[in-house]
C-alpha cells in the first residue's frame, strides 16, 4: 500500500521547467486529490494526509466495479488491499490484473491484495491472536492488512479460556508484541485474560461466533466493552481490519527508526 509523492513531484518539476503553467499544475494537482468513477470517487490524497492509501471494501459493489477501483488505485502506485470479497469478484480481479501483477488471494478472509506489498517493517510483529478456530477468518482479514500496511505479523490460533494452558504455553511469544490483537466470539473472555498478563497494548475483536443467544456478535462485543482488565481498546464486530489498521500504526510509533509502509 506504499505510495510515494512522484505525482506531486512531477507536476511540480514540469512547473519549474515552464513545460505547463500554473493553471495546468493547479488542474492536475486537485486530480491527483480524487477520482469520480461516476460510482465512486476515489480519494487519492489519503496517503499524504493519513499515511496509508484506502482499502476497498468489497462487499455491495460489482466485481466490475472492484476492478475499476483496483485499475485506479494502482496507477497510483503501491499494491492494493481489497476486504469482503466474493469468489466473483477475487475471479474477476484475477483475470483483469494476474498477468502483471503480483496477487495474494486469502479465501477464508476474503481479502485479495493486488501488486506486490511492502517488505516487512524491521520491528516487533504484531501479534493476532484467537480464541478458537472458528474466529480464524476476522483473524486472517487482520493479517492480510498487516502485510498489506507493511508490518509483521504472527497468528496464534486456538488458545482461548477454555484450555487456558493453550495460551500461558504461547506467553513468551506473545509478550514480545508492541500490540496484540484478540479475535474472540462467544463469551469473548480472552482479552479479559490476555490484559491480564501482559504489558502490550490489547485490540479486542469480538466476533459473531458463539451458541444459542449471541445475538450475532453482541454478547461477545458486550463482554470486550465491559472488561475488567486495563489497556483494551475494542473494535467492533467481525471488524479485523479496522484491528489491524489500528495496531499497524501503534507498532509503527512503537518502533520509530522504522518507516511504515502503508
Amino acid at each position: 500500500m506504499s505510495q510515494t509523492q512522484a505525482p506531486i513531484d512531477e507536476v511540480l518539476d514540469a512547473l519549474s521547467r515552464g513545460e505547463i503553467d500554473q493553471a495546468e499544475a493547479r488542474e492536475r494537482l486537485l486530480s491527483l486529490q480524487a477520482r469520480p468513477l461516476g460510482f465512486a470517487t476515489l480519494d487519492l490524497d489519503r496517503p499524504r494526509r493519513c499515511g496509508a492509501a484506502e482499502v476497498i471494501f468489497a462487499e455491495g459493489k460489482t466485481p466490475e466495479q472492484v476492478v475499476a477501483i483496483v485499475r485506479t488505485l494502482r496507477e497510483q502506485g503501491g499494491c492494493v488491499l481489497a476486504t469482503r470479497c466474493t469468489d466473483e469478484q477475487v475471479a474477476m480481479v484475477q483475470s483483469a490484473f494476474g498477468g502483471n501483477d503480483q496477487l495474494l488471494v486469502d479465501a477464508l478472509a476474503r481479502t485479495i491484495i493486488v501488486g506486490d506489498p511492502p517488505a516487512p517493517a524491521d520491528a516487533a510483529p504484531v501479534c493476532i491472536v484467537t480464541a478458537g478456530t472458528s474466529d480464524l477468518p476476522v483473524a486472517r482479514e487482520a493479517l492480510s492488512t498487516c502485510v498489506a500496511y507493511g508490518q509483521p505479523a504472527e497468528l496464534i490460533v486456538d488458545v482461548g479460556v477454555a484450555g487456558l494452558h493453550r495460551l500461558l504455553g504461547r506467553l513468551d511469544t506473545i509478550k514480545r508484541s508492541s500490540v496484540v490483537i484478540t479475535v474472540a466470539g462467544m463469551e469473548a473472555a480472552l482479552p479479559s485474560v490476555m490484559g491480564g498478563l501482559i504489558e502490550a497494548p490489547i485490540i479486542a475483536v469480538p466476533t459473531s461466533v458463539g451458541y444459542g443467544s449471541h445475538f450475532e456478535g453482541l454478547a461477545a462485543l458486550l463482554s470486550c466493552l465491559n472488561a475488567c482488565a486495563s489497556g483494551i481498546a475494542t473494535v467492533n464486530i467481525d471488524n479485523g481490519f479496522g484491528a489491524a489498521v489500528m495496531a499497524c500504526r501503534i507498532n509503527a510509533l512503537a518502533h520509530p527508526n522504522t518507516v511504515e509502509a502503508s
